[in-house]
């Protein structure tokens, strides 16, 4: 006898979840409206620079107030970048004053990555042996290195300005780097943190196969950093690029003045002639831009490598 088994009922497919749309409450528009008026406070300023730097500097001063650029024109741009000639500066406004942002830029360039080289090696390598090496004293020396960042930079100006000119090495680019160089207790700070907190396991198995305390810096833990260091470098690296007081001190000679200095060389060009305000933003605008541009590429990297080694 043939038996006949009903189809069972199809399967429903599944539909899938729903979103849940987020209630609207007052708490949550008051930390928007803050969030968003931070935002704006801070962005601002880079807002009026530029519109200050494409404004006709004789018309400026007709209508500063205006939120829009009075009179536009690239010719701010072109009077720093030396393109205007003498008679195109003054109709707009300038002094006729240019600058050879070229030598300034690669003197920037020299003086900053040069100075975060050095604090990133020396930086790492203390750090390993604050962490990674046991010997008698270390934390002491550690708590007495460390206090320096209780220290403001300002009060170190003088002594280190009368030490680089005893030793001959103002206009130099020794005397730029050397000082901020050697030593940076921030950095040393971050990169202990990190290495305290990575596994012995490798570790143990290298000093095992007989490798020395110099091969396992090199060949493991410097690997093993590879994202702190980025970031320690970048952080060191626009520190060095917007320093504007050491160099003020140590670089008389424009063979070794950075771009922060190119500020205050365009303003003194026409010392008898008004303020070439317009001129004066563009310069400021160029040599923020990279600094702008490398943390919209790394701002995430840098915060995320912050919380990551401050959690020891």
């Amino acid at each position: 006898m043939a038996v006949t088994v009903a189809p069972g009922p199809a399967a429903l497919p599944r539909r899938p979840p729903r979103k849940h749309a987020r209630r609207f409450s007052p708490g949550r528009a008051v930390a928007w409206t803050y969030l968003g008026g931070i935002v704006l406070v801070t962005l601002f300023p880079f807002y009026w620079i530029l519109r200050t730097a494409l404004s006709n500097n004789y018309q400026l001063a007709t209508n500063p107030s205006s939120p829009l650029p009075v009179g536009f024109t690239w010719g701010a741009f072109e009077r720093v970048l030396g393109i205007a000639t003498t008679a195109e500066a003054q109709a707009q406004g300038g002094s006729g004053a240019t600058l050879d942002i070229a030598i300034y830029l690669r003197n920037s360039l020299i003086y900053a990555s040069v100075q975060t080289a050095l604090i990133v090696l020396l930086s790492a390598a203390a750090a390993y042996a604050f962490s990674r090496l046991h010997w008698r004293g270390r934390d002491l020396v550690f708590n007495i290195l460390i206090s320096a960042l209780m220290v403001p930079s300002v009060f170190t100006l003088l002594p280190n300005f009368v030490l680089v000119k005893d030793l001959g090495l103002t206009d130099t680019f020794a005397g730029l780097i050397l000082p901020g160089g050697l030593f940076q207790a921030f950095a040393l700070f971050f990169l202990r943190q990190f290495m305290l907190g990575l596994s012995t396991e490798v570790e143990e198995a290298a000093i095992i196969d007989g490798a020395g305390p110099l091969r396992i810096f090199l060949r493991i833990i410097l690997p093993m950093s590879a994202a702190p260091i980025a970031t320690v470098s970048l952080l060191m690296f626009v520190n060095a690029w917007n320093d504007y007081f050491w160099p003020l001190l140590i670089a008389n000679d424009q063979s070794v003045q950075p771009l922060t200095l190119a500020l205050g060389v365009f303003k003194q060009s026409s010392p008898q002639a008004a303020p070439d305000w317009a001129g004066l933003m563009a310069a400021a605008l160029i040599a923020a831009l990279p600094m702008l541009l490398l943390f919209i590429a790394f701002g995430k990297r840098i915060v995320n490598s912050i919380g990551f080694s401050g959690l020891k």
